[in-house]
C-alpha cells in the first residue's frame, strides 16, 4: 500500500519563521559598526609604527634580488 505524503504550501515549512529577513534597523546597525570598525583600522594601519613596519615590509619585497 503507498503512502502520499502531505503536501505543505511554499513558505510553510516547519521550523522556519515568517519573518526570517533583517529589519531597516538592524541594516543601519550593521552599517553603523562596519564603519566604525573600518574607522578604527585605518587609525590603526595609518599609527606610526605600523606605517613604518608595513613600508619597510613593501621596500623589501620591491628590492629583492631575481
Amino acid at each position: 500500500m503507498r503512502r502520499e505524503w502531505p503536501v505543505r504550501p511554499p513558505g510553510r515549512m516547519r521550523g522556519v519563521a515568517r519573518d526570517s529577513g533583517m529589519v531597516t534597523s538592524e541594516y543601519a546597525m550593521g552599517i553603523i559598526a562596519t564603519v566604525a570598525f573600518a574607522g578604527l583600522l585605518l587609525k590603526v594601519v595609518t599609527s606610526g609604527p605600523v606605517k613604518a613596519a608595513l613600508q619597510a615590509v613593501v621596500e623589501r619585497a620591491l628590492n629583492v634580488q631575481f
